[in-house]
């Protein structure tokens, strides 16, 4: 990621998302994707694929013309899966994925360490793959589970969901961490617990109400931006727009 960012002189991760399309016209979404890849990937240095594009493509249809795609262009690709379930179930998933071509897939810490993360870490580490968590997510609804009071089962001591995971990124050697743009002084708060040792993502840019450039300053490392520029009327325009707002910060 380092490399690419510096590479395009870009920490903008494009999130490629789209709403819903009946069946009979998901050739047209593959279209829609790769017309918006080849226009912004000067101003890139990654981009994150959800559900959302898989269910309609195929992850070794269309997904994996988009990761070829993406690779040509210099860019990393990244499995925004939210992985979360059991050990077993959670290996295959990253075996497909990895498989598939994508460089990272994005997990949920709440499932534990032991028969929940570590196999999903052994496979990206045997592939040379990366693993992000999450931390504190983007939507409203977030303070309910990420943002909880909890008793460190270690220490005994309260404290807070998301800097549990923080440091539990950390911990295991994460190759990043999703924290919201919409809640800055969250991105603050983490920065400092892992003390740069894994990078931070930002999601939430425009359409959710947080801002590139406030992300950043707060501490964000990479910042994820979907409908801000695919929905755009040009989305080239959108994504030169977003890149010259954050440099020099």
């Amino acid at each position: 990621m380092q490399e690419a960012s510096q590479r395009k002189g870009s920490r903008i991760v494009l999130a490629l998302d789209f709403s819903y399309e009946v069946p009979q016209n998901r050739g047209r979404i593959l279209v829609k994707a790769q017309s918006i890849l080849k226009n912004v990937h000067p101003y890139i240095c990654a981009v994150k694929i959800n559900h959302h594009l898989v269910l309609p493509l195929g992850t070794f249809d269309g997904v994996q013309q988009l990761i070829e795609q993406i690779h040509r262009q210099g860019l990393l690709a990244i499995m925004d899966a939210k992985v979360n379930d059991i050990g077993a179930t959670n290996q295959t998933i990253a075996q497909y994925y990895f498989s598939a071509g994508f460089d990272a897939l994005i997990a949920n810490p709440f499932i534990g360490w032991e028969e929940g993360l570590r196999p999903l870490f052994k496979v990206s580490q045997l592939l040379n793959r990366g693993m992000i968590l999450l931390c504190y997510m983007s939507h409203k609804g977030a303070n309910e589970g990420y943002g909880q009071t909890i008793i460190d089962p270690e220490t005994g001591e309260k404290t807070l969901q998301y800097i549990s995971f923080a440091k539990k990124a950390v911990k295991y050697c994460a190759d990043g961490i999703v924290v919201g743009a919409t809640c800055p002084q969250k991105i603050l708060e983490v920065k400092h617990v892992v003390s740069g040792k894994v990078p931070i993502y930002s999601p939430g840019i425009g359409a959710q109400g947080g801002t590139a450039k406030e992300a950043v300053k707060a501490g964000a490392d990479y910042i994820i931006v979907g409908r801000e520029i695919t929905m755009a009327a040009d989305p080239t325009k959108a994504a030169e727009w977003l890149l010259d707002s954050i440099k020099g910060i």
